[in-house]
């Protein structure tokens, strides 16, 4: 065998024993990189309309509303979403255990409420980790998705070997369309290929780092250290009525003055006496998530206690950041949520014409071969009788 007819070989099994598994990734996360604007488009009650271009309201405004309309509510969780969509409010009453309130962020007006799994939430996961279970910070499917990273980067390296010249689909693309289905297909998924280097790239390392992760998570390395309670003496105590914490708006005022770039993507209200007021956001930097910056409030006191931005990680964490805009797209929010649709659509695509391509050739290449008639064990070759001492 000679070795373009190993690397083709190696380039079709990368693909052909796995590629049902790989085309339902890529296709679930094309999905899951528009689950927002999905959720947009079919329910209605997630849309932030403001038709008289109102500014947004201040986060404890949208608090206090969840709390009049639900009395005794005690909100857990502040999330904003994009401009278009309303923000989300995680809260528990003695009727409702858990659930999140959907509030117009520019009228704070209570659109919707959902107890369940949403469908945001349903796309990440089934992507992610096909919604295998988790226990003790494993989950088959995760590390499943996680391997796939593998193929996609073997796949890339092997293709690139087999199509010689292969730059020159960037400024030659060839694309003959009157000798058959079978050459048209390796066309479209030479095409495909050749522009989407750079996304298979991307979706190869990001597709590594979750992989790390998990193995990480499941050997119990924290990629940030491990926070404890504030100490028992920070909490005050009183003879008769319970201390009053800090109002949310004074706590943020708190944040917002220690870090006036951060923009609140979701706010973790404390949960216990010893816990804090967590503001997580994004600022200045480009490439890194929504939730990169980080400032923690004692609630007691109004103090900030802790403060956490891009300049202070280190490798692990930098990248624990940088991997999701990089694999999701939302580096320019919708814009670049497009371009990593259609790309996404194009390597869906690509994992299902490779497995149509290689099947092809492995059934041409079976039928060509002349068949081959069985010689007894121990008769020699050109011999028509047995002969002694042959087995």
């Amino acid at each position: 065998m000679n070795k373009k007819r190993l690397w083709f070989q190696l380039h079709g099994w990368f693909s052909l024993p796995i590629w049902l598994l790989f085309a339902f990734i890529c296709i679930t996360g094309t999905l899951a990189v528009v689950s927002h604007e999905i959720t947009w488009l079919i329910h209605p009650e997630a849309r932030a309309e403001n038709p008289q271009n109102l500014p947004a309201k201040p986060l404890p405004e949208l608090k206090a509303a969840v709390e009049k309309a639900y009395p005794g509510a005690d909100v857990g969780l502040v999330y904003t979403m994009e401009p278009y969509l309303v923000t989300a409010l995680s809260f528990t009453t003695k009727e409702i255990p858990s659930a999140f309130a959907y509030v117009n962020p520019y009228t704070a007006e209570i659109q919707g409420m959902s107890q369940g799994i949403t469908l945001i939430g349903f796309l990440r996961g089934l992507h992610g980790w096909l919604l295998f279970p988790w226990q003790n910070s494993y989950s088959v499917g995760y590390y499943l998705v996680g391997a796939m990273s593998f193929v996609v980067l073997g796949a890339l390296i092997t293709g690139l070997v087999v199509y010689k010249k292969f730059w020159r689909s960037l400024t030659q693309p060839r694309l003959r369309k009157g000798k058959g289905a079978r050459i048209l297909l390796g066309d479209l998924h030479r095409l495909g290929g050749v522009w989407s280097i750079w996304f298979l790239l991307i979706m190869g390392f990001t597709g590594f780092w979750y992989l790390v992760q998990g193995i990480l998570w499941h050997n119990g390395i924290d990629i940030w250290p491990h926070e404890d309670p504030m100490k028992l003496g920070s909490v005050p105590v009183t003879e008769s009525l319970a201390p009053t914490p800090v109002t949310l708006s004074d706590a943020m005022e708190s944040a917002l003055a220690a870090v006036p770039e951060l923009r609140p993507a979701s706010i973790n209200l404390p949960e216990h006496n010893r816990d804090y007021y967590t503001f997580s956001g994004y600022g200045d930097s480009f490439f890194f998530d929504r939730y990169s910056y980080q400032v923690k409030v004692n609630p007691w006191s109004g103090e900030v206690s802790a403060i956490r931005t891009p300049s202070t990680m280190n490798f692990v964490q930098t990248m624990s950041h940088l991997a999701d805009p990089l694999h999701y797209g939302t580096l320019l929010g919708p814009w670049t949520k497009a371009i990593w649709f259609i790309f996404g659509l194009i390597l869906s695509g690509m994992s299902i014409s490779g497995f149509m391509i290689y099947s092809k050739r492995t059934v041409k290449a079976g039928r060509s071969k002349k068949p081959v008639r069985e010689t007894p064990s121990n008769i020699a070759p050109g011999v028509s009788e047995p002969v002694e001492g042959v087995q």
